[in-house]
């Protein structure tokens, strides 16, 4: 599939706020929306007010009754990163503000689905006897279960940030900035952020009230989970605006200066990553997917206990069991992979277009990695994509995964707008989203899915576009620059890492791994530059006949035997010109 090269715009005049900055960042975070110092500002006092949040009052005063009475108070999460991170954040802080009896319950996917539904009520009761039940990253949409709880005479607070629908549960507390009428400004928060946020109002409440000092307790430093918050934040890939850049920086530094949860410790360890080197990629292309691979394959409680765990040995321990868990979880996907693949490279030799929104199911397809395969798919072929798995005998789920232009959640609620029967449950937010359809439902399904997509997209728009900032001088493709970049972020979505584009004569190149073109690149003034381009298309390169390259790239420091160099990291390879 051909790629549009695009160099992202800024302005000549340059903000003068951002004047101290060398010239190359000044061009690189005007192009990001950049236009005062105080944007790039990462102190705890820059944070969004917690008051703005709608209900938050409520849910303070729910809380501090439960831990007045020593209540037995219960969060139950989700089965990925953000809510087990969310989980985690709740359980410690609510522990050192000095409540005793505080648990966690995690949805087995394959036993209950998403959220907090009657029958995870029914086996909270049973397990815990909750007073109050605290949802974290889900319970907007869990009415039914909600209603259960309340019925039971059970106290609910939903922390939440996916979309609404069009009624709200019954909860004794609802604090999501996704709600309507809500006034906080930072809409692309994660659960793990929002469940923070009430932790903070919290706090404050109880230093008002000089609860630390009656119940001899250390008054808590809030950025003490801030380790936990940023790991949240980048595996649920929300947009960095300002609000989430200050959580995931201050987060990213604890975790440099070992200040963080022993689990996270380890989970870096075993993924051979230096903490005193990170950046937030390493959280989300190490960290997250050991954790996802308990929710996935088998029950997220695993990963919660690693993330709570005070003890290294243990935390090391149960980071083995996650990391073969992801090794399983990988060959699963691979297997996956191959039948999707196959079956829309036959639908390209019949002769058919490929649809605007590729939906596909397959029996022996596992329900724990179809978000991740239906990631794969739209990364490949740059369209919106559903993968379904079977659920149940007349039921199947299904994960989608969204491009930039268009809205999944929103596509999903029109359809169940024009077809009211057609799906079961949906929920979700702009790039992510998850339902449930009857079996045989399945190719309606498919025709609705591109008719709505259609009102959203031009076959222009899938056409994929790579973004550039533009061409490096020799002079700027150094170790410092890189260094530079890699301290200046967080980058991550909507807030994306610098790319840069250009043309290198080919000195050397050679396969790694069968599958990585490891380069030796010559740039205009004769200065060697190493590059590697990751899972090349193995029946064009190596190829030797060629003598200049255009690259879309960014900048790396590559660390080998303690020492350090500048590398490409090259996410598109083009041939330009061949001997």
């Amino acid at each position: 599939m051909s790629k549009t090269i695009t160099r992202r715009s800024f302005s000549e005049a340059l903000p003068l706020d951002l004047s101290h900055l060398p010239p190359l960042l000044q061009r690189i975070y005007t192009a990001r929306g950049v236009t005062s110092r105080s944007q790039l500002e990462h102190g705890l006092d820059r944070l969004l007010p917690y008051h703005d949040l709608l209900d938050i009052d409520k849910a303070v005063a729910c809380l501090f009754e439960a831990i007045s009475y020593q209540k037995n108070i219960l969060i139950v999460g989700d089965f990925d990163v953000d809510g087990a991170t969310s989980t985690a954040v709740a359980i410690r802080v609510l522990r050192s503000f000095g409540a005793k009896h505080v648990n966690f319950l995690v949805p087995n996917r394959f036993a209950f689905g998403y959220g907090l539904t009657p029958e995870l009520v029914v086996v909270a009761i049973e397990q815990f006897n909750p007073d109050l039940i605290i949802t974290v990253d889900n319970g907007i949409s869990s009415h039914a279960g909600i209603a259960t709880a309340r019925d039971a005479g059970i106290k609910v607070i939903v922390t939440d940030h996916h979309l609404a629908g069009d009624t709200l549960p019954l909860a004794d507390a609802i604090v999501n900035p996704n709600q309507p009428n809500d006034p906080f400004r930072s809409k692309s928060i994660a659960g793990v952020g929002v469940i923070f946020y009430v932790c903070l109002a919290l706090r404050r409440f109880l230093v008002d009230r000089n609860w630390f000092v009656e119940q001899s307790i250390p008054e808590p430093n809030m950025s003490h989970v801030l380790d936990l918050v940023a790991l949240g934040t980048v595996a649920d890939v929300v947009a960095l605006d300002h609000n989430n850049r200050i959580m995931v920086s201050i987060g990213l530094r604890r975790i440099r200066a070992g200040q963080c949860a022993p689990g996270i410790i380890a989970l870096l360890d075993i993924a051979n990553r230096n903490p005193v080197s990170l950046v937030a990629a390493d959280l989300g292309f190490a960290v997250a997917p050991r954790l996802n691979a308990a929710g996935r394959l088998d029950d997220m409680s695993l990963g919660i206990e690693c993330l709570l765990s005070d003890d290294i040995s243990a935390a090391r321990v149960m980071s083995k069991t996650l990391d073969q868990l992801n090794s399983d979880r990988r060959v699963i996907e691979a297997d996956m992979q191959v039948d999707a693949l196959r079956f829309l490279k036959k639908l390209q030799l019949d002769d058919k277009a490929l649809p605007m929104g590729i939906c596909l199911f397959n029996e022996e397809w596992h329900q724990g990695v179809i978000g991740i395969l239906a990631s794969r798919i739209k990364e490949r072929f740059n369209r919106p994509a559903i993968i379904f798995a079977p659920s149940s005998v007349t039921e199947i789920k299904g994960s989608a995964r969204s491009i930039s232009r268009v809205h999944i959640r929103d596509v999903l609620a029109d359809i169940a707008t024009q077809y009211p029967n057609m799906m079961g449950k949906f929920g979700g937010h702009a790039m992510a989203a998850g339902l449930t359809l009857p079996r045989a439902a399945f190719p309606d399904f498919q025709a609705a899915f591109n008719e709505v997509l259609s009102r959203f997209l031009s076959e222009e728009d899938l056409n994929p576009v790579l973004f550039s900032d533009g061409e490096l001088h020799l002079a700027e493709l150094t170790l410092e620059t890189a260094e530079l970049l890699r301290a200046s972020g967080p980058w991550g979505q909507a807030f994306p890492e610098p790319a840069f584009d250009g043309h290198f004569k080919i000195a050397e190149q050679r396969l790694l791994a069968e599958k990585h073109l490891k380069m030796v690149l010559l740039s205009d003034h004769n200065t060697l530059i190493e590059a590697i381009a990751f899972n090349v298309d193995l029946k064009q390169w190596p190829n030797h006949r060629c003598e200049t390259v255009h690259l879309v790239y960014r900048l790396d420091v590559n660390h080998f035997r303690d020492r350090k160099k500048v590398q490409l990291i090259v996410e598109h390879l083009e041939a330009i010109s061949f001997s």
